[in-house]
């Protein structure tokens, strides 16, 4: 199986040429903006276009945004009929001492053994950031903290978050503990649109638990762009975090920043971020829904090869007025093998703008391809034979 790669350039008025080469982008003019953020990312929700990335793919301590993953974990587990909302959770003595009110940390002040319905420790857990209500829910599920993030882990790499490593719910420091901003903005993506009923939780301004009322830590709530979620989270050693997320005029965008030095530059940077990101582009369609996209040869095939689609029409923002290329790369691990059914993923289209990689999104077989008879299958390992030997001869001379 070899790693394969087709490119070709997007003009500016949206025309495309094939090429059997990559064509290198000139430098970015697109992010005229700069973040005073180690780590940033804005992407459109709809679309997942990156508007801009800045070190979006370092491993960085999540800090509690660690958190965003312990309520996907516990949002997967309602949706699947495991645990319901008004199923009670007990606070254990763990749960209390290490994240409840004894611990000096951010928590919903739940009482030593007290039972908490699930509806109310999800507030807890994303509105206070509470620990206890954390640790809880991960007792509950998974029987301890640490069985609970695997399982953080496990569903990060089933959203297809390769770097992402959770070692607690809380987001308690831990050398081994690291996200990616990238990674960040997919996972918020994911529960706003795969989670839309618990969503509306992380637009709290404020929750009271236990006679004390608590404001959401999330600055952007306070500020009039149409923001209405997600987290923030600050440790010594990460820096002052946020998740956010905003809507105006229809279009929804994930902000992330983290590493700041203070609690201001962390609210300002993000504002800051979504302001441009809303002011200064444009949406533009790259391919309409239905369109084939592109081919994947398919080794045995009955036709030997596959039309790819993408999941409805294929959209991507750009900065108004500008002229810069875009290179769009079909990227497969292939041939494939048949059978293959018509709407499996078997590539991915990943477009760059300028430096940005302002796509990454799956690409989906068009039609049905069924095993061939035995002179395709034998024309096919003839041409496999070929590459596989002229690469080899390749490689010795070099």
């Amino acid at each position: 199986m070899r790693f394969h790669l087709k490119s070709f350039i997007l003009a500016p008025v949206g025309i495309f040429a094939w090429a059997t080469c990559l064509f290198v982008a000139a430098p970015a003019a697109a992010q005229k903006f700069e973040s005073a953020a180690p780590y940033a990312l804005l992407m459109d929700s709809d679309s997942g276009a990156i508007l801009y990335e800045k070190a979006a793919d370092d491993l960085m301590i999540p800090a509690s945004l660690a958190k965003l993953m312990t309520a996907e974990v516990l949002f997967d587990e309602i949706k699947r009929g495991r645990l319901k909302l008004d199923d009670e959770i007990t606070i254990s003595e763990n749960a209390w001492r290490k994240g409840g009110a004894p611990s000096g940390g951010s928590t919903m002040f739940a009482a030593l053994g007290s039972r908490i319905k699930v509806s109310d420790l999800i507030p807890g857990l994303v509105v206070l950031s509470g620990n206890d209500a954390a640790i809880a829910i991960a007792e509950a599920i998974a029987g301890t903290e640490e069985n609970f993030a695997r399982m953080m882990t496990q569903r990060a790499r089933e959203m297809n978050l390769p770097k992402s490593v959770f070692r607690n719910a809380t987001g308690f420091p831990d050398p081994e503990q690291k996200v990616t901003a990238r990674e960040l903005a997919l996972l918020a993506n994911n529960i706003i649109k795969q989670h839309a009923e618990f969503y509306p939780s992380f637009g709290l301004k404020e929750f009271t638990w236990n006679k004390v009322k608590q404001p959401n830590r999330n600055p952007l709530l306070g500020m009039d762009i149409g923001a209405d979620g997600l987290k923030t989270g600050n440790i010594g050693d990460s820096g002052f975090g946020l998740v956010g997320s905003a809507v105006q005029n229809g279009q929804r965008l994930i902000v992330v920043v983290n590493g700041l030095k203070t609690a201001r530059d962390r609210a300002t940077e993000a504002r800051k971020l979504l302001d441009w990101g809303f002011r200064g582009f444009e949406r533009r369609t790259l391919f309409s829904e239905g369109t084939v996209i592109g081919e994947a040869k398919v080794y045995g095939g009955e036709h030997g090869q596959v039309g790819l689609v993408a999941k409805g029409p294929v959209l991507l923002l750009t900065p108004r007025g500008s002229s810069d290329r875009v290179v769009a790369r079909i990227v497969y691990t292939g041939p494939l093998i048949p059978p293959v059914q018509q709407g499996a993923e078997v590539a991915r289209l990943r477009v760059m703008r300028g430096d940005v990689q302002a796509l990454d999104i799956p690409l989906f077989a068009a039609q049905d391809e069924g095993v061939g008879d035995m002179r395709r299958r034998a024309v096919d390992a003839a041409y496999e034979y070929g590459v596989d030997l002229f690469r080899r001869l390749i490689g010795k001379r070099g």
